[in-house]
């Protein structure tokens, strides 16, 4: 019996079913997390699941929230998860977000998770503009932003990263250049310094928690008369809105003043304390917005009124062991504070003394330099006062020299006007003899131009005798040849030259020795114009006088002139005695032949005379 029935429960035991799982992907503010879940777990299960893995324990702020359709909702803990509308596609993905918001950040948050991802969830609806911030709140938010997520003590490490810590539409409102909102950012930044990474997200999140759309939830309503209005849902309360403005509630209804919140199908009714306070009644079309609307204020409620009673031991117990944790870590940061200070101050010792040797280091080396520049300086004085010596020595031995050479041109000097004296006299001696020459030339020149002129006439006087004499014996010579078969036998002419001859040797007898005078004179005056031309005066020439010295290099003087004018005359002359021959040239036949025979009877008349003869 045992073992039939011991067969039949591992019989039974196989036909089971495997229990069913299902995957789940969790996405946090900072990390995506998965997890494999079964199909009995409840919201709660996969919640606490969560929470374990994150290390939260303050879990009354959040949710699980999954998109469905055009909406969202939260996953209720009291239900299995794959009981409820979430998606069907696996992984099914929930968002672990913050789903109520405290009133007051720094005395609810307790833990540094919790606090982190509120700062996260704060931050990421202030940059996509959930939330409205002003542009000089951005800034602020920027900086500790920057100092939370980078913890950097420098700016140049968040340069580009700055201007993702801001809201876009506030970096657009203004005609600043990324610089510029840089420079704002590093000035606040710069006062965060000695901060920790979880004080500046507990300064970003009560700078935050003060933004007029913080923490509040809105949703499209309409009220009794069909007007558009929102409703906002945040810690404090109710706040109705108008569509375009979600900063200024038209009315409000604290948690406190309200006695009870309902809603029948579409209708949402809500009553306050005050049974004077009219009721608000408004409208939501959506069923689900409805649901979601109860939630929010059911939860918002409890947590309001569970601040204001006294915290569970639970709590009690968190914030005792935050306290500690915090005085621990305070206590820790200001050692590390003074051990960093005290490495600064050892730092800052060593620079001074590493600047202190190498400014003595510098003074020794300047000193060493100073030194060898002395000594150097030193040995040039002393070359400087040797070579003074000297120079010394040289210029008294020059001096005496000077004196010396002094004595020499003063009696050079009186030499010299001894001389200029005798130069002067032999020049006014030169120019009187010059001026003698000067006139004997010119006589001499005049007597020569007289005698030239008594010879040209004699000349002239000759050439007319000559003339005279043919037409004397030629044309009765031609009568005589005309008339007799012979010429004559005793033909006879008598003329005489003898006194021309001797005038012409006279002449130029007087001319040799002319030449001569003229010749020792030029001299005379050459060296008496080479004994006084170093002590002539250049600048008191005249004009005659620089004439006259060119004439005398170009070789030209007043006799040369005159032969250049007789050479042209005689010249003259000779052109017409030539054409006088031309015309000798022109007799005719009988005419020269009576020529010739004047020239035999010359001939025999000189044979006549003759002694020999």
């Amino acid at each position: 019996m045992a073992s039939a029935l011991a067969a039949k429960m591992g019989f039974n035991s196989l036909l089971r079913k495997p229990a069913r799982s299902f995957s789940v992907r969790i996405c946090t503010m900072e990390s995506d997390m998965e997890f494999s879940c079964e199909v009995k777990w409840k919201g709660k299960d996969l919640f606490d699941l969560v929470c374990r893995t994150l290390g939260l324990r303050e879990t009354w702020f959040f949710g699980l929230q999954y998109n469905i359709k055009d909406t969202v909702a939260w996953l209720k803990m009291e239900k299995k998860v794959l009981d409820q509308e979430v998606p069907k596609e696996e992984p099914i993905t929930f968002y672990f977000i913050a789903k109520f918001y405290p009133e007051n950040a720094e005395e609810e948050l307790v833990q540094d998770i919790t606090q982190h991802l509120f700062f996260l969830q704060v931050k990421k609806k202030i940059l996509e503009e959930e939330i409205h911030c002003p542009p000089e709140a951005s800034v602020l938010l920027a900086s500790y932003a920057v100092h939370a997520e980078l913890n950097v003590a420098s700016y140049a490490s968040f340069v580009n990263a700055s201007l993702f810590l801001a809201p876009v539409q506030v970096i657009n409102l203004y005609q600043m250049t990324a610089e510029m909102w840089e420079e704002r950012i590093t000035a606040c930044y710069a006062e965060h310094r000695g901060r920790t990474r979880d004080e500046a997200e507990m300064e970003y999140l009560k700078i935050a928690q003060d933004l007029d759309m913080y923490g509040v939830n809105y949703f499209l309503i309409r009220n009794k008369k069909g007007t558009d209005l929102l409703l906002g849902v945040d810690a404090l309360g109710l706040h109705i809105y108008e569509p375009d403005n979600r900063l200024t509630p038209k009315c409000s209804f604290p948690w406190n003043e309200i006695r009870n919140i309902s809603y029948s199908d579409k209708e949402f009714t809500i009553k306050p304390l005050d049974k004077k306070t009219n009721v608000f009644k408004f409208n939501s079309s959506r069923l689900r917005v409805n649901k979601l609307i109860l939630q929010l204020c059911i939860g918002n409620h409890d947590l309001f009124m569970r601040r204001r009673r006294v915290d569970s031991l639970e709590v009690q117990q968190m914030k005792a062991q935050a306290r500690e944790e915090r005085a621990r870590k305070q206590v820790e940061r200001q050692r590390l504070q003074r051990e960093k200070q005290l490495r600064e101050e050892a730092e800052r010792a060593r620079d001074e003394l590493e600047r202190r040797l190498i400014q003595l280091q510098d003074e020794a080396h300047m000193a060493n330099e100073a030194l060898l520049r002395s000594e150097q300086t030193a040995d040039l004085l002393a070359e400087k006062a040797q070579i003074a010596e000297e120079e010394a020595k040289l210029l008294a031995q020059k001096a005496a020299e000077a004196e010396t050479e002094m004595q020499r041109i003063k009696v050079t000097a009186i030499r010299g006007q001894e001389e200029r004296r005798l130069m002067e006299q032999k020049m006014l001696e030169a120019e009187m003899l010059a001026l003698k020459m000067a006139e004997e030339s010119e006589r001499r020149a005049k007597e020569a131009e007289q005698l030239k002129q008594d010879l040209q006439e004699a000349r002239d006087s000759e050439r007319r005798a000559k003339n005279k004499l043919l037409e004397i014996t030629i044309f009765p010579f031609f009568a005589v040849l005309l008339h007799s078969p012979s010429p004559p036998s005793n033909l006879s002419f008598d003329f005489k030259d003898t006194d021309m001859k001797r005038l012409s040797m006279e002449i130029e007898k007087e001319k040799v020795e002319y030449m001569e005078k003229s010749k020792h004179l030029q001299e005379q005056l050459n060296e008496l114009k080479t004994e006084i031309e170093s002590l002539k005066l250049k600048e008191r020439e005249t004009s005659l006088d620089i004439i006259h010295n060119q004439n005398t290099e170009q070789g030209t003087s007043k006799q040369s002139n005159f032969k250049k004018v007789t050479a042209a005359e005689q010249s003259l002359r000779s052109l017409s005695s030539e054409r006088n021959l031309f015309c000798i040239r022109l007799i005719p036949t009988s005419s020269a032949l009576a020529i010739f025979y004047f020239n035999c009877a010359m001939k025999s008349q000189k044979t006549q005379r003759s002694p020999s003869a």
